[in-house]
């Protein structure tokens, strides 16, 4: 993926396409410099999804909302609302992003996470929490499809996969920052709280909490610990980076590709000198300019030949049909879908929401020590990520999904193992508790370098041209309709099948081996003809052909090689680890 070989009416007259990645990251420091403010919606999601594990250990934040800590319902949902919002987000916003442009989508998305962060950080009551994480959630899955979408439009096919992997590496950089912040955060201190919160009776999921103790409510001692600051700081420097987000982008140019669709050529060919930041009369220009309307073109004629006479609810719904109405474009949504079920179901969001849950039950004592081991975690999260950017092209797919699959299969079944076999003595026994945290994180890293970004790479690769979008919609809602589902069930899974929930994970770990073997293609090197012969359909040849004809009906000279760019573009909806 650090390499893209691909060829483009607009760069065959440049070869660019037989640069390295670093020489044309070199030449064209304007494209980076968008890109890294563009990912900053990634840093969002991945601070987001990780400023909510330590949140929930933290004493002060036991104090202000007693439910949530005590009751496992209730912080399932409280971390799942998010989720749930961003599935929402991310199916209404495709209408969004064509009606308001790249930019305005962005933009509105970045104006609805201040204000869900800000209710968040604010909050003084549950209801309030619970609406700024629904309100952020909504943002969240605009920004996780709208950045990398923006990033691909923008890019050149040439360092296209390398600048949406920077996406992949905010997210993960964003959880790691969420992490360390917390874990200096615990240590404000100067108001009152609950470091040991009591309960008067009821079941061990359903405790009742001792009004005395509530700084909500009462008078409780004085806490040497922490105040609210402690958790309020990390809700609400989120806001930070999101507004970094917003004012950059408005000095950035809309997507060439957004303004074609709109029939707004002069703006288009403005905004594509802009960013390769050339004059609009250059040749290598316009011959790149027409590739991008001769793509824009093909859409509107596949959707007229395909769907005749159809437009709106009725269009939308034709076109998903066409997903299932065939085995060939059955199987390979199947496959793309399944492939992002493992990549939830094998816990990775499990672990991230949950780490200091897991890291207690492993002896660790404290929430110091808890958070200090998460920390530790997002960092072997995010350094674990880079072997695939330098695998995934070298190896292939299925081996990588395969060694994966099987070490957090292995590595879970031991720390579902310790935790069984030593019970609530892990405390006294350091030696296997140790253990059991260093293979959390090797699953963590097995998992990073194979389902964590191809998991994203090979649904794309998979889907011929004329319904990639809309396939790779709907996987990406599976992923986070399944994220929502583990963040909902983890804590009533960790209080009452404790071990159970490793090996519950490692069953899904080593159904995701089997699957890999039996039934996904390997993509490495392979075109969209090719993927054609695996799942015997013609789809991607006869969708070149009619690219081609638009391409030479533009006056271009050369056929676009539309199979080619699809796979040069298989990062377009980008890496979410959600």
């Amino acid at each position: 993926m650090a390499e893209v070989l691909t060829t483009t009416p607009a760069e065959g007259h440049d070869d660019s396409n037989k640069k390295s990645v670093w020489r044309l990251l070199r030449e064209n420091p304007y494209l980076f410099g968008l890109s890294a403010f563009a990912s900053l919606g990634g840093f969002l999601f991945g601070y987001d999804q990780g400023v909510v594990s330590g949140v929930l250990t933290m004493e002060s934040f036991a104090a202000r909302f007693p439910r949530i800590y005590l009751d496992s319902n209730f912080k399932g949902w409280f971390v799942s609302t998010l989720l749930l919002f961003a599935w929402f987000g991310s199916l209404i916003n495709g209408p969004i992003a064509d009606r308001l442009g790249r930019k305005g989508d962005m933009l509105l998305a970045v104006v609805v996470f201040t204000i869900g962060s800000a209710f968040q950080a604010g909050a003084t009551s549950t209801e309030m929490l619970f609406a700024g994480r629904a309100v952020a959630g909504l943002a969240v899955g605009q920004l996780t499809m709208i950045v990398p979408m923006y990033m691909s439009e923008v890019s050149m096919p040439g360092i296209r996969g390398t600048l949406v992997v920077l996406q992949q590496l905010s997210i993960t950089l964003g959880i790691l920052v969420s992490y360390w912040l917390e874990y200096g955060t615990q240590y404000i201190g100067g108001t009152r709280c609950a470091p040991d919160i009591p309960y008067t009776g009821g079941s061990e999921s359903h405790r009742t909490f001792d009004p005395r103790h509530d700084v909500s409510s009462g008078p409780g001692g004085p806490c040497p610990g922490q105040s609210d600051a402690s958790w309020r700081i990390p809700f609400a420097i989120q806001i930070a980076p999101a507004l970094v987000l917003g004012v950059g982008m408005l000095f950035f140019p809309e997507s060439p590709r957004y303004f074609l669709m709109r029939h707004n050529e002069p703006k288009a060919l403005a905004s594509l000198a802009r960013l390769r930041r050339v004059h609009p009369d250059t040749a290598s220009l316009r011959t790149e300019y027409l590739a991008i309307k001769a793509e824009v073109l093909f859409d509107e004629a596949h959707t007229r030949d395909k769907f005749p006479g159809q437009t709106g609810v009725r269009l939308f719904l034709s076109q998903h049909k066409a997903l299932v109405s065939t085995r060939p474009a059955f199987h390979r949504l199947a496959i793309g879908t399944c492939i992002m079920f493992f990549q939830q179901f094998m816990g990775c969001n499990a672990i991230i929401y949950y780490a200091p849950t897991m890291f207690s039950q492993l002896g660790l004592s404290g929430s110091t020590s808890g958070l200090l081991a998460t920390g530790v975690y997002g960092i072997v999260n995010c350094l674990s990520t880079l072997p695939a950017l330098f695998l995934i092209d070298k190896v292939g797919r299925r081996p990588l999904l395969m060694c994966g699959a099987a070490g957090t299969f292995i590595s879970l079944i031991i720390v579902g193992g310790i935790v069984g076999g030593y019970g609530t003595s892990l405390s006294s026994a350091k030696a296997a508790g140790w253990a059991g945290i260093a293979f959390i994180y090797i699953y963590d890293i097995n998992f990073s370098f194979s389902f964590a970004p191809i998991g994203w790479v090979l649904p794309a690769e998979i889907f011929n041209l004329g319904s990639r979008s809309r396939a790779m919609a709907i996987t990406t809602s599976a992923t986070w309709m399944c994220n929502f589902i583990i963040g909902l069930v983890t804590p009533g899974m960790l209080e009452t099948m404790g071990w159970g929930t490793y090996v519950f994970f490692a069953a899904f770990c080593l159904l995701a081996l089997g699957f890999t073997y039996f039934f996904v293609p390997e993509t490495r090197g392979r075109s969209l003809e090719d993927m054609d012969a695996v799942f015997g359909d013609s789809a991607a040849r006869e969708e070149k052909a009619r690219l081609t004809e638009v391409a030479a009906s533009l006056g271009l000279t050369e056929a676009l090689p539309a199979a080619d760019k699809v796979k040069a573009e298989h990062d377009e909806e980008g890496d979410q680890r959600v």
